[in-house]
C-alpha cells in the first residue's frame, strides 16, 4: 500500500511525520524515563535500534529478571519499562506481570512481534501451537497477559491510503493508561512498523495534565469538615497510611505535612512499610495486629480514640490485616474515617488534605512512646531471631539510610522488625509483600543500586536473602560488576527452603554443604565473609561500606524454632492452631486473649 500522504495532506505534513520508533522514544521520555530493561531478540531488533538513541536499554540476565527490574523501576521512579522479543521472550515476563498487577505497578511490557506482512497460514518461529493445529496461532502472548487482567494491544500499521497509521497515538494512550491506573500493560510491536511513519503527537504540559487526570469527584469540603469535627473531639488521633500512597509523592508529602502541622502520630500498614522515616518521632512503625513488634503497638491499641485511614487497599488483604487472625485493632475500629481514594491519581485525596492543611484543627499534645533499647549480647550467635535488632543498632548510629530488599521467605518476615530511615530515593524497604512473584531481591537491588549511583546519594542497598532465593537469582550478580554499583548481600544460609517446610522431602533441599559461596563472589570481583556472632556481623557489615561491587556476608542460620524471628514464630503457631494442633491452640489463645 502506498503512503500518498503528500497527495492527501500535502508535502509539508508528509515531511513532518515521525516514525513509530521515534514516537515511542518520545512517549517514554515524556513520562520522565530514560532507561528500560530487557533481553534482545530477532523480533525486537528494530525496536532496539529505534530506541537506543533515546533511552538506555540495560541488558538483563533473562526476561523474567528484566520484568522484575522494570517492577523495581516502577516502585522508585513511578513507571517501569521492559523490552523483549516475541513470545519466547515475552511469556517469561508473566511472573513479573503478575507481580505488577498485584502490587499496582505501572510497568509497560513491550514485545517485538512478526511483521504484519508475515502473518499468514505459516507458523513462524517463536509462535506456540500444536503441530496438529488447523491454524497458526499468533495471539498467545496477548491472551496470556490479558488473562492476568491487563490491558493489552498490538500496534497496527497503515489501514487506509493517504492516512498515516495511529500506532504512535495508540502507544501513548496505553502508556497513559498504565500511568493513570497504576497497572501494567502489554504491547506488541510488529517489526515492520517500527520505522513506518505515524501521526505526530502534541504532548500535554506534563503527565499530570493527561486527559481525565483531574479530580471529577465532588464533596471534598464535606469530607474535610467531617474529619475536622472528629479531630476537634479527639485527644489521641492516629493517621494510618496504606500502600496505595506509595506511588503518589504529592499525596505522600501532603500526608506528612498534615502529620507534622498538627502533631498527629502515624503508622503504616505492612505493605506501606519503607515509605517514611521510622526514626521520626511521629512514626509508630508498621502495624499489623499481634505481629507488630514496634513500640507504637501499645499506643495504637490502648490510646488511640480516632483513626484517619488513608490510601489502604480497596480489597482487604489477609497478610496486611494480621492474616485474618482478628487481632488487627484498626481493621474494625469504630471511630474511624476511611479515605480509600476513588479518583485517578488520588486527586480526590489530594484535594481533601489540601483543605485540611488550611483548616482550624488543634495541635495535639502527642508524647513519644518510651522505647527500650536493650543491646544484644555481642557474643550471641547471629541468626534470623536477632538479625533485625542487630541491623537496627547499626542504623541508629549510622546516618546513611539503608534501603532494605528482603527476599520472600524467612528474610521477608524478619525484615518487619527493621527500623527504616527515610531514604533519599523515597523507599527504605522494598519487596513484593503480596507474593505476586518470587525471586525479585537481586533484580530489585540492581535498580536501587543504579538509582543511588545516578542520583549521587549515599544510601546503601542491602539485600537479605536465603540460599534458596540466592541460587534462584545468582545470574543477576554480573550486573553489579558491569554497572560498577555497590550492594551488600546478607546471605542467610540454612541449606533448605524453610518457610512452609512441612516434611523432610528432598524438594525442600535447595543447597549443598559443599557449596562455596565465597568462590562465586570472588568470581564477580566481590568481597565476602562468614559471621558467627553479632559482633562479627557488625564488623563485616560496616566494612562493606567501603567496598564497591558485590559485598556478601554469609550467616550460618539454623532452621530451628528458637532461631526464627518473632513474626514467623507467631505465624507458624497460628497456622498450627488453625490446623487443630492442641498445644498451638492453647498458646495462641494465651497470646491473643
Amino acid at each position: 500500500m502506498t503512503d500518498s500522504f503528500d497527495t492527501n495532506f500535502g508535502q509539508a505534513y508528509n515531511e513532518s511525520l515521525p516514525t513509530l520508533g521515534k514516537v515511542m522514544g518520545d512517549v517514554i521520555q515524556f513520562f520522565g524515563h530514560q532507561k528500560m530493561y530487557g533481553v534482545g531478540g530477532d523480533f525486537a531488533a528494530n525496536l532496539i535500534t529505534a530506541l537506543e538513541d533515546h533511552i538506555q536499554i540495560f541488558p538483563s540476565s533473562n526476561e523474567m529478571h528484566a520484568g522484575f527490574s522494570a517492577c523495581a523501576q516502577a516502585e522508585v521512579d513511578g513507571m517501569g519499562f521492559c523490552l523483549t522479543t516475541y513470545m519466547v521472550g515475552s511469556l517469561p515476563c508473566t511472573s513479573a506481570a503478575a507481580l505488577a498487577v498485584t502490587e499496582g505497578l505501572p510497568v509497560v511490557f513491550i514485545s517485538g512481534a512478526p511483521a504484519e506482512s508475515e502473518i499468514n497460514d505459516v507458523a513462524i518461529h517463536h509462535t506456540i501451537h500444536p503441530n496438529s493445529s488447523w491454524k497458526a496461532q499468533y495471539d498467545n502472548a496477548l491472551e496470556s497477559f490479558a488473562a492476568l487482567g491487563m490491558k493489552v494491544t498490538r500496534l497496527q500499521g497503515q489501514r487506509s491510503q493517504g492516512q498515516p497509521n495511529t500506532a504512535g497515538e495508540n502507544f501513548y494512550q496505553i502508556v497513559a493508561h498504565a500511568y493513570q491506573t497504576k497497572q501494567p500493560v502489554f504491547i506488541e510491536v510488529p517489526r515492520d512498523q517500527v520505522f513506518a511513519k505515524t501521526q505526530p503527537l502534541k504532548f500535554p504540559p506534563s503527565p499530570d495534565a493527561i486527559c481525565c487526570g483531574s479530580n471529577v469527584l465532588g464533596g471534598s469540603n464535606l469530607i474535610a469538615n467531617k474529619i475536622i469535627t472528629e479531630l476537634n473531639q479527639s485527644q489521641y488521633p492516629l493517621l494510618y497510611v496504606g500502600d496505595r500512597l506509595k506511588h503518589n509523592n504529592k499525596l505522600k508529602n501532603l500526608v506528612i505535612e498534615f502529620s507534622k502541622k498538627y502533631n498527629i502520630p502515624f503508622a503504616t500498614s505492612w505493605f506501606a512499610k519503607g515509605l517514611f522515616d521510622e526514626f521520626s518521632p511521629l512514626c509508630l512503625g508498621a502495624y499489623n495486629g499481634v505481629f507488630t513488634q514496634t513500640s507504637g503497638k501499645s499506643y495504637i491499641e490502648q490510646n488511640t480514640d480516632y483513626v484517619l485511614e488513608v490510601a489502604t487497599s480497596i480489597l482487604a488483604q489477609d497478610s496486611n490485616t494480621a492474616f485474618g487472625t482478628g487481632t488487627h485493632a484498626l481493621e474494625n475500629f469504630k471511630n474511624k474515617t476511611t479515605l480509600k481514594g476513588g479518583s485517578l491519581l488520588e486527586k480526590d485525596l489530594i484535594e481533601v488534605f489540601e483543605l485540611l492543611l488550611t483548616s482550624d484543627i488543634p495541635t495535639f499534645d502527642y508524647i513519644i512512646p518510651n522505647e527500650q533499647h536493650d543491646l544484644i549480647d555481642q557474643n550471641e550467635d547471629i541468626d534470623f531471631n536477632n538479625l533485625a535488632k542487630a541491623l537496627n543498632e547499626i542504623q541508629a548510629i549510622d546516618k546513611t539510610p539503608y534501603v532494605y530488599l528482603p527476599e520472600v521467605g524467612n528474610s521477608y518476615f524478619s525484615s518487619y522488625g527493621l527500623k527504616v530511615r527515610g531514604s533519599n530515593i523515597g523507599r527504605g524497604w522494598l519487596t513484593n509483600p503480596w507474593y505476586g512473584a518470587m525471586g525479585t531481591a537481586l533484580p530489585y537491588a540492581r535498580v536501587i543500586a543504579q538509582k543511588i549511583q545516578d542520583t549521587g546519594n549515599k544510601d546503601r542497598a542491602v539485600v537479605i536473602i536465603g540460599d534458596g532465593g540466592f541460587h534462584f537469582q545468582l545470574n543477576e550478580l554480573i550486573h553489579f560488576l558491569k554497572d560498577n554499583t555497590q550492594v551488600t548481600i546478607i546471605y542467610m544460609r540454612n541449606n533448605i527452603y524453610h518457610l512452609g517446610k512441612s516434611s523432610d522431602a528432598n524438594i525442600y533441599s535447595c543447597n549443598d554443604n559443599n557449596f562455596d559461596v565465597h568462590s562465586i563472589i570472588k568470581g564477580y570481583a566481590g568481597q565476602s565473609s562468614t559471621c558467627k556472632t553479632v559482633a562479627e556481623f557488625k564488623t563485616s557489615f560496616n566494612e562493606c561500606t567501603h567496598n564497591k561491587g558485590v559485598n556478601l556476608i554469609e550467616v550460618l542460620a539454623k532452621p530451628i524454632e528458637q532461631r526464627q524471628c518473632n513474626e514467623l514464630r507467631l505465624l507458624n503457631m497460628y497456622i498450627k492452631s488453625k490446623n487443630g494442633n492442641k498445644e498451638a491452640i492453647e498458646q495462641w489463645q494465651e497470646i491473643t486473649q
